[in-house]
């Protein structure tokens, strides 16, 4: 009998399901739009940094794309549901959601119904800036090792800064929530029964939370007793010690299972109960996975945002990395550091360019046609330089605060130009990441893409080997991710039921080989080694406080002043 597995993969603006053979098949693939907010968002005209989402587009994109892939593979291979045989679960990263005792959402209780507040707080949500740089300013004083794990600079788009924002905007939710719950590790519970949708008592401290997570976004490490000491939080606001008495001691890896499929939601999804459900863990960490990620591999995962995995062997020494999203044991796989970097805008900055500015109007705006007038650009033609920092920046300088910048606009300039300059300077600032990770002993030998723009996008992956001087590998798979938690399915499994019983098997079984490598071409390296010279400058001169150029607090400046006319 053949064995199958699901991976479920929730993106910023859907959720996507795999079905997965054992054997690396990919037999389906299902989306779900989430159909609350835009695109799946729920934003705010008065505050451009507010980004959340609904937990009931989770619910519903798990039924949906679950029947929508085991219909497809009915169809096509006669998949039997008693043949699936694990499940799989990943999420964007950090998007914490605040619970009842019940582990129930907020956003379930009619109290809160219109409240954006006690949605779920999407990791792209930057209202938190301010605590951000409050947790860095105190971590550094009071605890620098905290910080040394995680790039040495606090992130808005993490665990602690957005729950210290809500105590202070909307006390009502914070007061009501009995605990927080990243939805990567919320989703699994809830497919589990361990928490629930309004019809239970369940408690959320019994729900298993994965350690990628908790050790990237939230402070947790072993080594000073998993999650920060309540002095700490209690040095930010008191009241952050009731969070802290409700997180768990303890935290798990993917390969450990979350629990089993619930009665309730094998009915819901057309499977049998009892079926192992492996630990959460954040997209791109489970994309690593379905790439084959390996020590010495960078392996980037591109869509809207871009995060960038290597991973180390826990018997090696290795250097605290500044700027970068963290180093965590056992965050991609057990027995590795999984080190974390990435870009807060990537795909979110041409699809504003094609979408929202509509170069040319809306029958020239479309990236394929955008595409292919900019593939006709020599390096360097336009005269254009971009900073692309138009959702903040992640690595190296973590900094949300930070904006986009085009440089040496004319009248001439041209809707392709200015979009093969954005493609340019998003490929400059994965230089920057790929050298600051060997500028800390953890080298790139080889580069792998995955997600949809590497899928989907040839001439941005041809700018990207140009641009960074190296050979990009690009993963058969078009989702990534989902198949690293279909491959996380299959390891809780275990052999006896037909999966694998660790990951290095499960790995070389089912992960997608790369099929195409995109070459460096000489005269084009050449050109963007001049042009990578003048993006550090701009890079430096925006971007470091203090810089000699004193241009460093402009885009903050200009920030407030929009705030403050927003606000009224």
């Amino acid at each position: 009998m053949p064995h199958y597995t699901i991976g479920l993969d929730y993106g910023t603006g859907s959720v996507r399901a795999v079905l997965v053979n054992t054997t690396g098949e990919e037999v389906a693939a299902s989306v779900f739009d989430y159909p609350h907010g835009v695109a799946g968002v729920v934003i705010s005209d008065r505050d451009p940094n507010l980004a959340r989402q609904h937990p009931r587009d989770y619910e519903a994109g798990a039924e949906a794309a679950v029947k929508g892939v085991l219909k497809e593979g009915r169809e096509k291979k006669g998949v039997k549901p008693e043949e699936i045989i694990g499940i799989g679960v990943d999420t964007t990263g950090s998007t914490p959601l605040p619970v009842d005792a019940g582990g129930m959402p907020l956003a379930f209780d009619k109290r809160f119904e219109n409240d954006v507040n006690a949605l779920a707080w999407l990791w792209k949500d930057h209202t938190s800036h301010a605590e951000a740089e409050e947790i860095t300013a105190t971590g550094s004083k009071q605890h620098p090792e905290y910080l040394a794990k995680i790039g040495n600079r606090y992130s808005s788009e993490w665990f602690w800064a957005k729950i210290l924002h809500c105590a202070r905007v909307a006390p009502a939710v914070f007061d009501a929530a009995a605990s927080w719950v990243e939805i990567a590790d919320w989703i699994p519970a809830l497919l589990c029964g361990t928490v629930s949708s309004g019809d239970g008592t369940l408690q959320p401290n019994k729900v298993r939370r994965g350690v990628c997570a908790a050790g990237h976004k939230a402070f947790f490490n072993a080594r000073w007793g998993g999650y920060p000491d309540v002095e700490f939080l209690k040095a930010l606001d008191p009241r952050l010690e009731k969070v802290r008495k409700s997180l768990p001691e303890k935290v798990y890896t993917v390969a450990d299972a979350a629990g089993a499929l619930s009665e309730t939601w094998a009915e819901r999804l057309g499977l049998k109960a009892g079926i192992p459900v492996a630990v959460g863990a954040f997209d791109v960490h489970l994309g690593a996975v379905g790439s084959g990620i390996a020590p010495g591999t960078l392996v980037k995962i591109m869509g809207t945002s871009t995060c960038d995995l290597a991973i180390v062997p826990t018997s090696e020494k290795i250097a605290d990395v500044p700027g970068i999203c963290g180093i965590v044991d056992g965050s991609v796989l057990p027995g590795f550091y999984g080190l974390e970097a990435g870009q807060s805008a990537v795909g979110d900055i041409f699809n504003w360019f094609v979408n929202v500015l509509q170069p040319g109007g809306t029958t020239e705006a479309d990236h394929a046609k955008l595409s292919k007038a900019a593939a006709a650009l020599r390096p360097g033609e336009s005269g254009l330089l971009v900073l692309d920092w138009h959702n903040g920046n992640r690595t190296v300088l973590v900094d949300q605060r930070l904006t986009g910048l085009i440089v040496g606009l004319t009248l001439h300039s041209s809707p392709a130009e200015i979009y093969r300059a954005l493609i340019e300077a998003t490929a400059f600032g994965a230089r920057v990441i790929m050298e600051r990770y060997e500028e800390y002993g953890c080298p790139a030998k080889r580069i792998v893409n995955g997600g949809g723009i590497a899928a989907k996008n040839p001439l941005a992956m041809q700018i990207y080997a140009d641009a960074m001087g190296r050979p990009l590998s690009v993963t058969r798979s078009q989702q990534t991710c989902a198949l690293g938690s279909a491959i996380a399915g299959a390891v809780v499994a275990g052999k006896k039921a037909g999966g694998f019983d660790n990951f290095a098997d499960a790995i070389a079984a089912m992960a997608s080989p790369a099929d195409r490598t995109f070459t460096p071409q000489p005269a084009a390296v050449a050109v963007y080694n001049k042009l990578y010279k003048l993006y550090r400058r701009l890079h430096d001169s925006f971007g470091v406080a203090g810089h000699n150029d004193m241009l460093g607090d402009m885009m903050k400046e200009l920030l407030n002043i929009r705030d403050a006319v927003k606000r009224g």
